[in-house]
């Protein structure tokens, strides 16, 4: 019996010795690596995985994937060709599955999508370094619950406040609106609200200024797993059988009255703007209608500005509105949007009837990458 349990004693350490020593000697991943050259080096451990790839929103391969190379201590490594300055996406595809990247803790959701994040940046003046987290004044991000009588619920939001903000000056407010799918997480987290606006106040090219980004869904109180839901999955689509007691459109003054309530804001129409992408931007084309003497800035980014044109309220909306000479109505969208069309139907409607708009358009479709550019544009337009 003795010898039985030494025998077994010696195999449990024969075994862990093992394990330990091939424990060692699996290499330490590092991925991405960010090269000087602006190429980026992946890198994927799993000896057992036939096939490998990288996908991502790089300009280089966008709709195509980067097929790695597998070494022989079971890494598999590729290098990109040079990147522009810019935040990308990417995730990783092992024998036909989808992962994100288990060496990149830097992770990213989109409605349910998740994907790993890097910058590259080659200068103090390009997108890559406005994107990153610099050793600059700070500002703060709020999540934030609100009563809104609209619509019966307590809601939640992201309010940024500049780092100049101490609760006695006052400050002009941008209201900061996503799309279909998103929350009041996403204008933060795939936006880089908070770095660009540190970044852009560092720099002296904007006004310090409070940005409120507003839950846009009137079904939903917050971000999935952020109220009394659950953690239900997200789709873009959640609870909307349910109907609501109004519109986002009709039920955004609750959110104004409670900032203008709860800050210390510039309480007028010109210290007031309001931008959104997509859906976002369609919320910003009602809001102008709705409210036209509230806002003097507006904004719509690749916007689903729907115009109601058997309605006959609406001629009578848009004719009050530029009565009304708001500062800016700025138009912004990428040539390959898929809502291109949308927004040309619109700006021909503008110029029929000569109302004043600025327009830019640039490469690119429905992406963040465009939506954090116009961001910026925008943030730099208004209040001065």
């Amino acid at each position: 019996m003795k010898r039985t349990k030494f025998l077994l004693t010696c195999c449990l350490i024969a075994v862990s010795s093992l394990a330990q020593q091939q424990l060692g000697q699996r290499p330490r991943v590092k991925s991405p690596v960010v090269n000087q050259d602006g190429t980026v080096t992946f890198n994927f451990y799993d000896p057992s995985a036939q096939k490998v790839s990288v996908s991502g929103d790089f300009e280089e391969i966008r709709n195509q994937r980067l097929e790695m190379t597998k070494q022989d201590n079971g890494v598999w490594t590729v290098t990109t060709a040079p990147l522009a300055p810019e935040l990308y996406s990417y995730s990783l595809t092992v024998d036909g599955q989808r992962f994100i990247d288990p060496a990149n803790s830097y992770v990213n959701r989109d409605i349910s999508t998740l994907s790993n994040i890097f910058i590259v940046s080659k200068a103090a003046d390009d997108k890559g370094h406005l994107y990153s987290v610099n050793n600059v004044p700070h500002g703060m991000l709020s999540r934030v619950w609100y009563d809104s009588p609209t619509l019966g619920q307590q809601r939640r939001m992201t309010v940024y406040l500049p780092p100049t903000y101490d609760g006695k000056k006052r400050f002009p407010v941008m209201y900061l609106l996503h799309g279909h799918g998103g929350d009041e997480t996403a204008w933060g987290d795939l936006g880089r609200t908070s770095q660009i606006m540190d970044n852009l106040i560092a720099e002296g090219k904007c006004v310090p200024m409070i940005v409120v980004m507003p839950n846009g869904n009137p079904t939903c109180n917050a971000a999935p797993g952020w109220w009394h839901e659950g953690m239900y999955t997200p789709d873009g689509n959640a609870f909307n059988q349910r109907g609501a007691k109004a519109t986002m459109e009709e039920s955004f003054m609750d959110i104004v009255n409670f900032i203008d309530s709860h800050y210390m804001t510039i309480q007028k129409r010109s210290a007031r703007a309001v931008t959104g992408l997509s859906m976002g931007g369609g919320h910003t084309f009602g809001i102008s209608r709705l409210y036209p003497e509230t806002f003097d800035y507006y904004g719509l980014q690749s916007a689903a500005a729907r115009m109601q044109r058997n309605d006959p309220k609406f001629d009578e909306q848009m004719t009050r509105l530029f009565a009304s000479k708001p500062k800016l109505y700025w138009i912004a969208i990428g040539k390959e949007d898929f809502l291109l069309q949308m927004n040309t139907e619109l700006r021909q409607y503008l110029d029929a009837h000569s109302y004043p708009y600025e327009y830019y358009e640039n490469d690119g479709g429905h992406i963040w990458r465009n939506w954090r550019i116009y961001l910026t544009m925008f943030a730099q337009k208004i209040f001065k």
